[in-house]
């Protein structure tokens, strides 16, 4: 199977929590990685997402982990931050 992966920056002006994820997520720039799978036997091309994976601090702060998260609870936390009064 053909794979692809895109790669965005997501910025959070405050913490923030994402669901699978055990603690609160500092304010910051966050690598976000979606893998996609070709689906084959169709006429014209199509993907779909495999897997969406958050790069966040780890807890010592000197190592990175790699989260999987569901890209729908990304854009929610994305409008909460983004959100007046919130």
């Amino acid at each position: 199977m053909l794979t692809r992966t895109h790669e965005k920056m997501w910025t959070f002006g405050k913490p923030f929590m994402l669901k699978g994820v055990d603690r609160e997520l500092p304010a910051g720039s966050y690598r976000v990685a979606t893998d996609e799978e070709l689906i084959e036997g169709l006429s014209f091309p199509v993907y779909r997402r495999v897997a969406t994976i958050i790069f966040v601090p780890g807890r010592n702060r000197a190592s990175l982990e790699m989260l999987s998260i569901d890209p729908d609870d990304l854009q929610a936390a994305q409008e909460r931050d983004v959100a007046p009064g919130v």
